[in-house]
């Protein structure tokens, strides 16, 4: 069985859980940004929820199917259509040889996941088929014309369903539960209290390696009164940190005063101090916002 891209749309990258605990080795943990929704569609299909899919940026993304295959999109809500036809989000859906399907821009969230009975089977690097951008290690981003395996269907019987609920991603502002960061001694008591005060707005510099955040402007930084402002993440010392163990869900300050939320294709190491560290369970939550989202941080 196979999967052949038409058209990858902005980006689209295969995925599965990454490659967790090899930071010893220079290895950042990449895999699917939105882990949950990368589970949901294997649970669909009856996969291992490891099992590899493929992570749509923005839609855009059209392949055609070259065997009878079952196939899921979950994360992003958005138009989906096969041979023409629309189909639904969040359910398995049989596909019959030669049918080609479509991901259309998503009207909530960013990244959807598709996913095939069986898993996409390239070959593994460091035992993950996940790409990772920042280091080119795994899979390069799919281009038109790529063919992609499909393994062998797993024991497991697809789920009788007909109906999933499952909430869109957040379209008003998103509370995202951080612990306070081995760094936040690094920064004012002032700033520590604004981190988690302070409504943030996501960036359009943020990817797959960190999502950028900006301050929310004030009417006189709007109106041009005040176009320097003071760093907002004032720090209390400014000397230089070595660098060290960055982990996904890091937040780092540059001296500009913005945080960085680092995601999974992040660096092991950085010299910025950590002021907190988002939650596990929050990352997902990250992985779906678009730019001009905004967001607040609350103690985890």
């Amino acid at each position: 069985m196979s999967l052949r891209i038409l058209d990858p749309g902005p980006l689209a990258v295969i995925e599965d859980l990454g490659r967790p605990g090899r930071a010893g080795i220079g290895v950042s943990p990449s895999g699917a940004l939105d882990r949950a929704a990368l589970r949901l569609g294997n649970r669909l299909l009856g996969n291992d929820e490891g099992c590899a899919g493929v992570e749509i940026l923005l839609g855009g993304f059209a392949a055609r199917f070259d065997d009878p295959a079952w196939f899921a999109v979950t994360g992003a809500f958005g138009p989906l259509e096969l041979d023409g036809h629309p189909v639904d989000s969040h359910l398995a859906v049989l596909a019959p040889a030669g049918y080609t399907l479509r991901v259309g821009p998503p009207t909530a969230g960013v990244r959807s996941y598709l996913t095939v009975r069986g898993g996409i089977d390239v070959p593994p690097v460091l035992g993950s088929r996940s790409s990772d951008l920042l280091s080119g290690l795994g899979p390069a981003p799919l281009a038109a014309g790529d063919v992609l395996p499909v393994g062998a269907h797993p024991v497991a019987e697809i789920p009788l369903l007909d109906f999933l609920p499952v909430d869109p991603p957040a379209s008003a502002a998103v509370e995202v539960r951080a612990h306070l960061g081995p760094r936040a001694d690094r920064f004012t008591p002032a700033a520590v209290d604004a981190f988690f005060a302070h409504e943030w707005e996501f960036s359009a510099e943020s990817n797959r390696v960190g999502a950028r955040l900006d301050a929310v402007r004030q009417p006189a930084h709007l109106a041009g009164r005040d176009p320097h402002p003071t760093p907002l993440l004032e720090r209390a010392d400014t000397s230089e940190l070595p660098s060290e163990l960055m982990v996904s869900g890091a937040v780092q300050v540059s001296p500009d005063g913005r945080p960085t939320v680092l995601l999974a294709d992040h660096p092991v190491t950085g010299g910025y101090p950590v002021i907190a560290v988002v939650a596990s369970a929050s990352l997902d939550l990250i992985a779906q916002l678009r730019p001009g989202h905004r967001l607040t941080f609350r103690h985890a």
